[in-house]
């Protein structure tokens, strides 16, 4: 009996985590996003003086060229910490904490990033659709991959923990930035929403970040709450018949 409930368990568990895992990613309808979502990025010309600092015994000189709003909603993302990150380590680079790639505007007003597949390499977003009419109808300046970078903890926290579909809001800098360390590094910004491919992409040194509203919905909960019936379910099934044998 204690096995045929342990396979059930084990058997449950694991369809659960396949599911969720499926079903965390998928983008919300654009009927439930927020209306603030549909304001274009305001970014002024600033004046701001370089900033100075060092993260993970690497010395960074930022310079901030225009000051940066942007609401939008996370349609892909990359964690330059991952392992599979070379490119990063490579350039010495802690103050790029994450790259979110988020859509606002006509793409949330229509809805058109719902018939798009998106991902993210270690400094790009892709996106793509085998449909015609679904590419014809998706604003390619309603997209923005993000190089969020920062020295302060908490809001590197906060970054780190965002999800495919969250919905978000961050201030700051269009900004440079570069270091000497071993050799001469040296990042840029774009500052147009209209350009594409290498240089595109907008590096934002964060002032403030927020998660207007969690996307995944009851997914990401159910994931974690499948491993742990997983881990229980393997354990008990190597431990009972120990203790029946006993």
């Amino acid at each position: 009996m204690a096995h045929r409930l342990i396979k059930f368990l084990l058997i449950g568990s694991l369809l659960l985590l396949i599911v969720a895992v499926w079903r965390k990613d998928i983008l919300p309808e654009h009927q439930r996003l927020s209306e603030q979502l549909l304001v274009e990025p305001a970014q002024v010309l600033t004046h701001q003086p370089a900033i100075e600092t060092t993260v993970g015994g690497i010395t960074y000189k930022i310079q901030p060229l225009y000051t940066y709003d942007l609401y939008g909603m996370v349609v892909s993302r990359h964690d330059p910490a991952t392992w599979w990150d070379y490119i990063h380590k490579a350039w010495n680079d802690n103050l790029n904490v994450a790259d979110l790639c988020v859509v606002w505007g006509n793409n949330v007003r229509s809805g058109a990033y719902q018939d798009i597949s998106f991902s993210s390499g270690q400094f790009t977003c892709n996106f793509s659709t085998s449909s015609n009419e679904a590419f014809a109808a998706f604003d390619q300046t309603a997209i923005s991959n993000n190089h969020l970078i920062t020295d302060d903890p908490r809001l590197a926290r906060k970054v780190r923990d965002v999800r495919i579909g969250d919905q978000v809001h961050f201030r700051g800098y269009l900004a440079e930035y570069s270091h000497n360390h071993g050799f001469a590094f040296k990042r840029g910004t774009s500052i147009v929403r209209t350009d594409t491919g290498n240089g595109a992409c907008e590096t934002v040194y964060l002032e403030d970040f927020e998660v207007l509203h969690h996307g995944g919905g009851p997914w990401h909960l159910l994931e974690n709450a499948a491993l742990i019936f997983l881990v229980i379910g393997v354990v008990g099934w190597f431990v009972l018949p120990a203790r029946m044998g006993h």
